[in-house]
């Protein structure tokens, strides 16, 4: 990790994030180094679905250049679900499986606009994703697969669904 300048830190340290902001910034600034490889879901979902980014990826500027992954079931599933599979049953259909197979789309740079906020970036870069890779875009992050939904949350969804109907 110390010869690629890996950036490593503390999601919950508040002191941390900043300190990761401005390494990225300094980092981005020298046109020297090679650009920073960043999955701004923060981690990974079942290849259906591209989860809220984590903002601070937007906020420092420079382009983005997004990617756009999905892999390819057919020979193997590379997501590991943890509630069906233990950790060994994973690893050994991983690595018996005929091939990983998954499909890479490189797609055009986007550059935060005027008017718009790092969250705004965010979810622009992700539908672009989303798009191109065939998935939906969810509007929470992958802390519903550890923790109970915040009931404002609910209520939010419940009255999107009221207006519906």
């Amino acid at each position: 990790m110390q010869t690629s300048q890996h950036v490593l830190f503390e999601r919950s340290e508040m002191k941390d994030r900043h300190l990761v902001r401005k390494k990225i910034r300094e980092h981005i600034a020298d046109k020297a180094k090679l650009p920073i490889l960043i999955f701004p879901e923060g981690t990974c979902i079942n290849n259906t679905s591209v989860m809220m980014f984590k903002k601070g990826s937007f906020e420092v500027g420079g382009t983005i250049h997004p990617v756009a992954i999905k892999y390819d079931p057919r020979f193997a599933d590379a997501f590991w679900n943890s509630t069906k599979y233990s950790m060994m049953t994973y690893v050994f259909n991983v690595m018996t499986s005929w091939a990983i197979v998954c499909n890479v789309w490189y797609l055009p740079p986007m550059v935060k606009e005027e008017e718009e906020d790092a969250v705004h970036f965010a979810n622009r870069v992700k539908a672009v994703i989303a798009a191109r890779g065939g998935m939906c875009v969810l509007p929470w992050d992958g802390g519903l697969k550890r923790k109970k939904v915040k009931e404002s949350f609910k209520e939010e969804q419940q009255k999107k669904y009221c207006q519906i109907v």
